[in-house]
C-alpha cells in the first residue's frame, strides 16, 4: 500500500506540470496565430482623396449635388445635379452624349462650370450650342478614357475622347488645363468618373 502511493504521488504534480506546459505552448503559438488574422482587418484600405479647390465650398454639403450624393451616380446624372453645371448639362443634352457619359468606365471630365460658359461672348455661345457637329466636338475634348490622378495632374498630357491631347500643370491644390483653365474643384467622384471643375471651356487645338 505504502508503494503503491509513493508510486502514485510524484505522478501528479508531475502531470499537471506537464499540462500547464502544454497549455502555454499552445497559447504562444495561438497568440502570433491570432493577431496575423487580425493584422489585414485592422489595416484599412487607403481612403480615395478629397475634393480640393476653392470651389468645393460651394458644393451642397448633403443631398442632392453633395460630393457624397455625387459619388453615387454616373457621371452626368451627377452633373446634372451640381448647380455650378446646369450650363453644361444642358450642352451634353444638346449634344446627346447624356447616355454616352453614363455608360462609359473610368473617365476623367474636366467640367466648364457655368461661370466658365459665361467668359464666352453669347453670341458665340448661342451658335455653338446650335452647332451640334462642333458641340459635341468641344464637350468631348473635355474627356479623357481614364481615371487621372491628382498626382498625374502635376505634369500630363492625356489623349480626348475627342482625339487630340490636353496637357495639365501644377502643383498643392493648384492645377491649371492647357495653361489656361484653372481647376477651381477636383477630385469630385462619381461612379464611373472623376470629375474636375475649371473655370475656362477648353477648345480644341
Amino acid at each position: 500500500m505504502n508503494i503503491s502511493r509513493n508510486a502514485s504521488g510524484p505522478r501528479g504534480p508531475r502531470g499537471s506540470r506537464a499540462r500547464r506546459t502544454a497549455v502555454a505552448v499552445c497559447a504562444a503559438v495561438a497568440l502570433p496565430v491570432s493577431l496575423g488574422v487580425l493584422a489585414p482587418q485592422a489595416s484599412a484600405a487607403p481612403a480615395a482623396s478629397d475634393p480640393f479647390g476653392p470651389a468645393c465650398a460651394s458644393l451642397p454639403q448633403s443631398g442632392a449635388g453633395s460630393a457624397a450624393s455625387m459619388a453615387s451616380k454616373p457621371v452626368a446624372t451627377a452633373a446634372a445635379e451640381n448647380p455650378e453645371l446646369s450650363t453644361l448639362t444642358a450642352a451634353l443634352e444638346r449634344a446627346g452624349l447624356i447616355d454616352t457619359l453614363n455608360n462609359a468606365k473610368n473617365l476623367t471630365v474636366f467640367a466648364p462650370t457655368n461661370a466658365a460658359f459665361e467668359k464666352i461672348p453669347k453670341a458665340d455661345l448661342d451658335a455653338l450650342l446650335a452647332n451640334k457637329a462642333e458641340l459635341t466636338k468641344v464637350l468631348t475634348y473635355h474627356v479623357v478614357g481614364e481615371k487621372i490622378s491628382k498626382s498625374q495632374l502635376a505634369n500630363g498630357t492625356f489623349t480626348t475622347m475627342e482625339g487630340s491631347t490636353l496637357s495639365t500643370s501644377g502643383s498643392g491644390s493648384a492645377f491649371k488645363v492647357n495653361d489656361a483653365a484653372n481647376i477651381v474643384c477636383g477630385d469630385v467622384t462619381t461612379s464611373n468618373a472623376t470629375v474636375n471643375l475649371i473655370d475656362t471651356v477648353l477648345m480644341p487645338k
